[in-house]
């Protein structure tokens, strides 16, 4: 009786052994699948989106953007003895070579008199961001004027910390000296100031960061080392970012003569009036 009953429930346990598996495996498939579509989630999140594109996708013709005739002529005077052809030619200027007219072109401007040679250039240079940690043009653009405003030594731009106060010391004022006794009719003594005053010195403006131009902007102004036999030539770069576009002007004043010194105030000013309507060129 007993191995009968035995056989009897043999059926029965092996039938809900089949269920038991069936079910242990639904259960791995499901959570198989779950994991996979977390996976696949998260690879999915990970992919950061594209950088956005900057304001500008075409560059200026270089050769015209600002320089106009009339503004040439006062930054570049030129030999009269051109031709017209000559003079057309001159301030027509010469493109840089360039592979992609779309992300950086240039131009180049040179006069000479018997006086001086002027030169000048524009470049014109539109940044494209392929970095996906970097969110558009424009903050690529910037780090790029970051780093040339480094290389110049200029200070970046920002607030700066307020100086701990000190105590001054005090100091003692100071005397006049007694003058020195003079005989009437002599010449007066050596190293005393002349009776009409020495001339001043010209006005050096130095490099420095600019506001009012573009997005961001600084100038270099650089003087060459005086020499006995050569004269002292001046170059002025002008360096500003609007938006995705950067833009270099170089503007030199070469005198012929030893001992002339081409003024700081206006260069600069010149240089200055040609990079604010390259702005203005880049905003139409």
């Amino acid at each position: 009786m007993q191995r009968k009953a035995v056989r009897r429930a043999l059926p029965g346990i092996a039938m809900l052994t089949v269920l038991v598996a069936g079910a242990a495996g639904l259960t791995g498939c499901t959570g198989g699948s779950k994991a996979g579509g977390t996976s696949d989630s998260k690879a999915g999140g990970n992919q950061a989106a594209p950088a956005q594109p900057g304001k500008y996708r075409i560059l200026p013709a270089p050769c015209k953007a600002g320089a106009d005739s009339k503004r040439l002529k006062v930054m570049l005077p030129i030999a009269e003895s051109l031709t017209p052809e000559q003079r057309d030619q001159l301030y027509a200027g010469t493109a840089d070579a360039s592979y992609d007219g779309d992300r950086r072109v240039g131009c180049r401007w040179t006069a000479q008199t018997p006086e001086e040679t002027r030169l000048l250039s524009v470049g014109f240079e539109r940044v494209v961001s392929y970095d996906r940690a970097v969110a558009s043009d424009d903050d690529k653009a910037r780090q790029v004027y970051v780093r040339q405003l480094t290389a110049a030594k200029l200070p970046f731009p920002g607030p700066t910390a307020s100086p701990t106060p000190t105590t001054p010391t005090p100091t003692p004022t100071p005397t006049a000296p007694a003058a020195p006794a003079t005989t009437p009719g002599a010449p007066p003594a050596s190293g005393s100031p002349s009776p009409s005053g020495s001339p001043s010195a010209p006005v050096e403006l130095g490099s420095r960061v600019i506001d009012g131009l573009g997005n961001e902007a600084f100038i270099e102004d650089k003087l060459s080392p005086a020499g006995a036999t050569a004269a002292q030539s001046r170059t002025v770069r002008i360096v500003f970012r609007t938006s995705n576009v950067i833009v270099t002007l170089e503007y030199s004043v070469q005198p012929a003569l030893p001992g002339t010194v081409p003024s700081s105030a206006e260069t600069q000013d010149r240089a200055r009036q040609l990079a604010q309507a390259l702005v203005e060129r880049l905003n139409e």
